[in-house]
């Protein structure tokens, strides 16, 4: 199986032509291979990206899925590639009802009417990795607020572990050819590429890593009414099923049906940078794949997240890092830019500062001089990512997840408001988080944040400073015993050398009486 699908993955690369994507970096290797297929004809007359995305789809789900995550790495990427692979989707054909139910029967191990009321066999969603029904829980046996509940039931693809461990095992090899066959194969890493891929989809074949995600979404936006996260039923979901809350909405992308249906379209682009910049800077927890499929519009005008295999979590420290360094944007301050990579530990202390500082101002101030309205903040944070390469900063994955959805949230947020100026949007949040985070209201924070530990340790205080001193009167008595014994040493010694003196001297008296008693 796996050399069928090599030579598949071959025979598809050659009809496109993958192999001269990239011409200006290829290798003697790769021009003769090149040569030796000369029944290749007009490969120039459709663009190379379009060829890539091309082939990606003929060679199946994983190969698609595996050009949506890379179409993230626009720090990697060339441009007209990245923008191409965006395109790609996940429209992949459902497997059939019979499939379906054999996975529930075999996930709850039983028949699928004892456990739902209703079942649709038709897939109302198909992707790679699952797909969705909607079904009905039962009206006996449960908890009366849950009897009858309509809920949508994710079914992971029956096998699709198998394949991808197959496609991932194919995908690390091709990556490691291209290592070598190419000139700047290093510089663009594609088996680190591969290995991030790899684990972003062994959390998605996981569904229970999926409804925990969920369930956390929904815990921090509990209440909210900008965002709408689905309820997780728990006593329905396992590692391949996984059972939520219905939801009834507009696809965000539908703009004219949103329009008909009296949704407040600028009001409505706001609130999605507000959601954004909250995940990010009060939770450090964001759904990192926001992209038109995954987001609805429900009646009342709040936004409906679904599909929760991908989030991003962000540190304390990864926090005020991007903030101090978007409010560095905004004042155009690109000196404090350069000084906070290095203060950060993400670019080498040796960094020259002025260097950087000028190499970030000629991505930035060309923007600048654009109306706001009309910058790409998603796009100036990938140009800075690419600038960060030149003096050896390794962009972290979790800022290049980051840049993925904060350039989904800007293109949806211009969808629905052209005008919208994301950057104008987001400086009185970012500028609230960090008034937060210093003077009083930071200490009270930390200060409730901090004050149950202190509640434990504090009637601790008296006994560990009685151990310590204790340890060090002990400390004290060890020392003064082990100057003692030294001296009882060196009195032992010194009387040992009297004794020998004195025995010496005996011995010469003895000697010389001897002599004078002979003669």
């Amino acid at each position: 199986m796996v050399v069928t699908r090599l030579l598949r993955i071959l025979a598809v690369s050659s009809r496109y032509g993958l192999d001269q994507l990239f011409p200006e970096q290829d290798g003697a290797l790769l021009k003769l291979l090149g040569a030796l297929q000369f029944w290749r004809r007009n490969l120039n007359q459709t663009p190379r990206a379009v060829r890539l995305r091309l082939a990606l789809e003929e060679l199946g789900p994983i190969f698609v899925k595996f050009g949506q995550m890379l179409s993230t790495r626009r720090d990697l990427l060339p441009v007209d590639i990245a923008d191409e692979l965006a395109r790609l989707q996940d429209r992949v054909p459902p497997f059939s009802s019979e499939v379906a139910i054999e996975q529930i029967v075999s996930a709850y191990g039983c028949k699928v009417e004892e456990m739902f009321s209703e079942f649709d066999p038709v897939a109302v969603a198909s992707a790679s990795v699952a797909q969705v029904h909607f079904a009905r829980l039962p009206d006996k046996n449960i908890p009366p607020e849950l009897a009858g509940l309509e809920i949508a039931l994710k079914i992971l693809r029956p096998g699709i572990r198998q394949v991808i461990e197959h496609d991932l095992a194919l995908l690390d090899s091709v990556a490691w050819v291209l290592e070598k066959l190419w000139r700047d194969g290093k510089l663009l890493k594609p088996r680190e590429v591969v290995t991030e891929f790899s684990k972003t989809l062994q959390h998605e074949l996981d569904l229970t890593c999926e409804a925990a995600n969920c369930a956390q979404l929904r815990r921090n936006f509990a209440d909210s009414p900008i965002l709408e996260v689905p309820e997780v039923y728990w006593d329905w979901c396992t590692s391949s099923v996984m059972a939520m809350q219905r939801m009834r909405g507009i696809p965000v992308s539908q703009v004219d049906e949103l329009r008909a249906a009296g949704i407040d379209l600028p009001r409505l682009s706001i609130a999605g940078v507000e959601i954004f910049f909250t995940q990010v800077f009060r939770d450090g927890f964001f759904h990192a794949d926001m992209h038109p499929g995954n987001i609805y519009v429900s009646p009342q005008g709040s936004y409906i997240a679904l599909d929760f295999g991908i989030v991003g979590t962000l540190t304390e420290h990864d926090k005020n890092y991007l903030a101090i360094n978007f409010l560095a944007f905004f004042q155009r301050d690109y000196k404090r830019v350069a000084e906070v990579h290095v203060e950060s530990g993400w670019a080498p202390p040796n960094t020259r500062i002025d260097e950087f500082e000028s190499a970030i101002r000629a991505v930035c101030e060309p923007v600048f001089d654009r109306p706001l309205k009309d910058i790409s903040f998603g796009k100036v944070l990938m140009r800075l990512f690419q600038t960060s390469r030149r003096f050896n900063i390794e962009v972290q994955p979790q800022l290049v997840l980051l840049e993925k959805t904060l350039l989904n949230v800007e293109g949806l947020g211009r969808q629905l408001d052209p005008e919208l100026d994301l950057w104008t949007s987001a400086k009185p949040f970012l500028e609230n988080w960090m008034a937060e985070q210093t003077g009083w209201p930071a200490l009270l924070h930390g200060i409730k944040t901090e004050a149950p530990w202190w509640a434990k340790q504090l009637p601790q205080i008296p006994r560990l400073l009685q151990q310590q001193l204790a340890n060090e009167h002990a400390g004290k008595q060890e020392a003064l015993l082990r100057r003692l014994q030294q001296s009882e040493q060196q009195r032992n010694n010194l009387l040992l050398i009297i004794v020998m003196l004195l025995a010496g001297q005996l011995l010469l008296f003895s000697g010389l009486f001897a002599w004078l008693f002979v003669f």
